[in-house]
């Protein structure tokens, strides 16, 4: 039989852990705060799992992870997820020529964009990079 992991947390750390379940930014942090404060409170994996809807090596996991490195361990880290085709740093001048010169044909823009720059996108990506520059700019030229 496996050894059942037990978690103790003190009164300051049960606090963060559910401002953090209440909280937090994302849906996969909220619910990795909820896998520890169920496990602290002497639940089984088996039965945190069930009721999450995952399976018991991931609430493990998520409970040594937090263990290992407190309540910053159980956010994403960076890097992951799926990397952007247009990068604000390499892109945005060219995206802006572009656009400039073919302001009202915005698939000509990305025709364009996609032989000068030789990475193939689709139109709904070219309008999310520039909704998403276009919203940094002007938060950034805000008082």
């Amino acid at each position: 039989m496996a050894k059942i992991k037990t978690l103790t947390l003190s009164d300051e750390e049960r606090t963060a852990l559910d401002r953090a379940w209440r909280q937090g930014k994302t849906h996969d942090y909220r619910q990795r705060c909820l896998m520890v404060l169920q496990k602290a409170q002497g639940r089984r994996s088996k039965d945190v799992a069930a009721q999450l809807g995952c399976c018991e090596p991931v609430v493990n996991t998520w409970v040594t992870r937090y263990q290992a490195e407190g309540l910053a361990g159980l956010a994403n880290r960076p890097g992951q997820g799926r990397k952007s085709i247009l990068q604000k740093d390499t892109d945005l001048a060219a995206v802006r020529q572009a656009v400039q010169a073919s302001r009202q044909r915005l698939s000509q823009a990305k025709a364009e964009l996609e032989q000068e720059l030789g990475k193939g996108f689709s139109t709904l990506t070219l309008r999310r990079f520039l909704k998403k520059t276009v919203a940094a700019t002007n938060a950034s030229d805000a008082p």
